[in-house]
């Protein structure tokens, strides 16, 4: 690698987004709630003119064109309105990315953009006051042909809003370099490949540009050893996600037929033998392990009392701490006698149309990512608008959640394969069966964002409890007193049950006047069992 030309002293740290552009959130079928990031090393920096390698052994070498920001002064817990003053120069970077690596490296990138030469940097450097953050332009060209065109007016977080983040969780320092997202048109290159990425301001008065920071690629000799670490590896849903589309990388389209007619089977297949550390999105996030909870996973003994609450006294004790609208609506398990508790894992589906079930309903979608991520204990609550006119899951995807032992199903649609999901064992809560695929009124959408589930707001980490007379949803910060209370009204029941047994009248004992109260109080100062 020849190394020219680097316009700042090495920085103490560089830092990267895994996703910010609309147009490349579109381009992969998922838009992040907020921003994740990652580190790069200082040895990975290049100036312009230089050369990288693709390792020997490996195929998917990718470019993204972005704006770096150098700072120009520390950084410590700023606000947005203050970010962007310690922003001293705005430059254009190559973050490059080896997907071959992508797989073991669970989201840090550590191997797969760390590479000496995958950050190059340059030529030249913006004045960062002179230039508005909203304002700025990443261009990139491979071998003279424009392959990334966008501005920041299509960011989905601001840059300002970057350093302000970042700045709460350490302090940024002069030198240090953020990488702000690559734009849609991100793709592989090979050896001989040049490509130039050029960051300006095209609506200023004044005329601001990096100049063209220029890479050139090619072939490396040395090939990874396997005894010192996994080697690389890759899958045509890598080739599809480097080269930006199945298309692009060669390969055949999905047969839209395949996916209508049997949604939960994929003709990629992404399995824990393929990918033993979880699906991988945007430039090697694993959804798996970087997904973040509200809540802890119940313990053992939470759950053996949320077993014991009845849905009908825990949706009681939340009405009286003001919380009416926690009950899914029109739901029914599959297996008589099924209760279910776990932690909210959700999937979003939004209304069928053509052009975006061509897009999001095909591949990898949200509803494979859901089921092949769900945890131990967890519930997969799914959004379906009340629609029971299609299938939200079928026999294939329970298997899945059965084997990834998820506490059970919650949809507000149809199931397909309505039998065979209950032969298999796992509790599904639903509006019944429906034989209709989900393309019929259904585009899987996201995973583990706020949805509507049977006219029930739930969250990620909420929990879910579903009996006999259905299902209720329990804020995480609530579920200790709420079933401590739901248990002790158990007892008193079933006290006054054995009263009214006996040939108590109902009048003043249910519910218990001042005197009853009082035997009630005795009997539990007595000593007597209640019967949780």
């Amino acid at each position: 690698m020849t190394d020219t030309s680097v316009p700042i002293p090495r920085p103490g740290k560089i830092i990267a987004i895994h996703l910010n552009y609309r147009s490349r959130a579109d381009q992969r079928g998922r838009t992040p709630a907020a921003p994740s990031y990652f580190f790069k090393p200082s040895s990975s920096l290049a100036g312009s003119n230089a050369t990288v390698e693709r390792p020997a052994g490996t195929e998917l070498l990718a470019f993204e064109g972005e704006i770096a920001l150098v700072i120009g002064t520390a950084a410590h817990r700023v606000g947005v309105e203050d970010a962007w003053s310690h922003v001293a120069w705005v430059t254009a970077s190559n973050d490059l990315g080896l997907y071959d690596l992508r797989a073991n490296d669970k989201g840090s990138n550590v191997r797969s953009k760390g590479g000496d030469g995958y950050t190059p940097l340059g030529p030249d450097l913006i004045p960062a006051a002179e230039v508005d953050p909203g304002s700025l332009r990443v261009r990139a060209w491979v071998n003279g042909d424009l392959r990334q065109d966008d501005e920041t007016s299509g960011l989905l977080f601001p840059l300002p809003q970057l350093v302000a983040d970042l700045s709460q969780h350490f302090t940024l320092e002069p030198g240090d370099v953020i990488l702000t997202g690559t734009p849609a048109g991100s793709s592989v290159i090979e050896p001989g490949d040049v490509v130039v990425v050029e960051v300006d301001a095209p609506h200023s008065a004044k005329t601001y540009t990096s100049g063209g920071l220029r890479t050139t690629v090619a072939q490396g000799d040395v090939p990874f050893d396997g005894a010192l670490g996994s080697l690389p590896a890759v899958d045509d849903l890598q080739r599809a996600e480097a080269w930006g589309s199945r298309e692009e990388a060669g390969l055949p389209p999905e047969d839209p037929s395949t996916e209508a007619a049997h949604p939960q089977a994929s003709s990629t297949e992404t399995t824990e033998a393929a990918h033993p550390q979880g699906s991988l999105s945007e430039d090697g996030e694993a959804d798996r392990d970087e997904t973040p909870r509200t809540a802890p996973r119940l313990s053992d003994e939470l759950r053996t009392r949320l077993l014991a609450a009845p849905t009908a006294g825990l949706s009681a004790q939340l009405r009286k701490r003001g919380l009416h609208h926690c009950f899914i609506d029109g739901v029914s398990a599959n297996l008589p006698g099924a209760k279910i508790v776990g932690t909210a894992k959700t999937l979003r589906f939004v209304p069928a149309r053509e052009d975006l079930f061509a897009s999001h309903g095909g591949g990898y979608n949200a509803q494979k990512r859901a089921f092949d991520t769900v945890e131990e204990g967890e519930v997969i609550v799914i959004e379906a608008r009340g629609d029971a006119t299609s299938g939200t899951l079928g026999d294939i995807l329970a298997l899945r959640a059965k084997a990834r032992r998820a506490a059970g199903v919650v949809t507000d649609g149809g199931v397909r394969d309505f039998a065979a999901v209950a032969e298999i064992g796992l509790p599904v809560f639903s509006q019944g069966a429906h034989p209709s695929v989900l393309g019929r009124r259904h585009v899987p959408w996201d995973v583990d964002v706020t949805i509507a589930c049977g006219g029930a707001a739930v969250q990620p980490g909420d929990v879910i409890v579903g009996d006999a007379d259905g299902v209720v949803v329990i804020p995480p910060a609530l579920v200790e007193e709420v079933v401590d209370a739901t248990l002790a009204q158990e007892d008193e029941d079933a006290w006054i049950a054995e009263q009214v047994e006996s040939g108590h009248p109902v009048d003043g004992l249910f519910p218990m006047n001042a005197a009853w109260r009082a035997t009630y109080e005795a009997w539990l100062a007595d000593g007597r069992e209640g019967r949780r």
